[in-house]
């Protein structure tokens, strides 16, 4: 899978979340203080990351702040993202089970690397729902942003 990666600073997890996940076999799109060149701020890095899922050059995005909230409010104002905040495994999983989540917001300030893991594990694990009632959740937020 690729998955755009962001951060606006090389700090907590960075590093091990980029070597985590092509440990785990994924392609890594890099943005922020990963790319160079590129705008290092939350805003203008995770709107990058963002845009590769809707655009079709990642599968997923992975975007993190110091504490994740400016990453996922630049995140979600692409149409069709839907990011999620994830403090632990249980948000992730449902996140992605109920709200079809396309982008994970972490923070580099509370995420620990065993919590990284288990976050990842859940979060790559699930998927989205194909209850009806789930579905059309997901399509009014579509409705909703006019997507």
């Amino acid at each position: 899978m690729r998955i755009a990666v962001s951060a606006d600073e090389r700090v907590g997890i960075c590093d091990v979340l980029i070597d985590e996940l092509r440990r785990r076999g994924h392609d890594v799109v890099p943005h922020g203080v990963f790319a160079e060149g590129e705008r290092e701020d939350w805003a203008w890095c995770s709107e990058a990351a963002a845009r590769d899922v809707v655009e079709g050059r990642a599968d997923q995005a992975i975007v993190c702040c110091w504490t994740g909230t400016g990453a996922s409010i630049a995140a979600n104002k692409i149409p069709g993202v839907r990011a999620a905040l994830c403090a632990d495994a249980p948000t992730a999983a449902g996140a992605r089970k109920w709200n079809d989540a396309n982008v994970l917001a972490l923070s580099l300030r509370c995420t620990s690397t065993a919590l990284l893991n288990e976050i990842l594990d859940a979060w790559l694990s699930s998927g989205p729902s194909d209850e009806s009632e789930d579905r059309a959740n997901v399509a009014h937020v579509a409705e909703i942003e006019g997507a």
